[in-house]
């Protein structure tokens, strides 16, 4: 039995402008789209995906957690070459900084629909 990992989903009250977001700031390109699901994927290669599915009630998360809050589930880390510039390119398409940095070399983001995500240097 084969098994890979084919897509991972972000739930969001809007999937479309959330697949924007993502499909810029990685450079990937949209494979599906209706107004509540839309499937984006490397240029290079099917699979993995990223995928946005219509959450309505899609609450983001605590950071940093603290107990009795919406905590997070999962984020995404994005590998980059250049942490300052791709930090200040993100904010442009949107994203927001968060306060709270527990390493050097990572950064810690929302998306502009709340999700965490980290961009990160070689061997953080």
């Amino acid at each position: 039995m084969t098994t890979m990992l084919g897509a991972f989903v972000l739930g969001t009250p809007d999937p479309p402008a959330l697949a924007d977001f993502y499909r810029s700031l990685l450079g990937w390109v949209e494979v599906d789209r209706e107004p509540e699901w839309v499937r984006l994927r490397a240029p290079e290669s099917e699979r993995p995906g990223l995928s946005f599915q219509w959450e309505p009630a899609h609450t983001p998360p605590v950071w940093p957690p603290r107990p009795g809050t919406q905590q997070m589930q999962a984020h995404l880390d994005i590998q980059v070459d250049d942490l300052a510039a791709e930090t200040e390119r993100a904010r442009a398409l949107g994203a927001t900084v968060e306060a709270h940095q527990p390493q050097a070399a990572v950064r810690v983001l929302r998306d502009p629909h709340g999700h965490l995500f980290c961009l990160f240097l070689p061997g953080a």
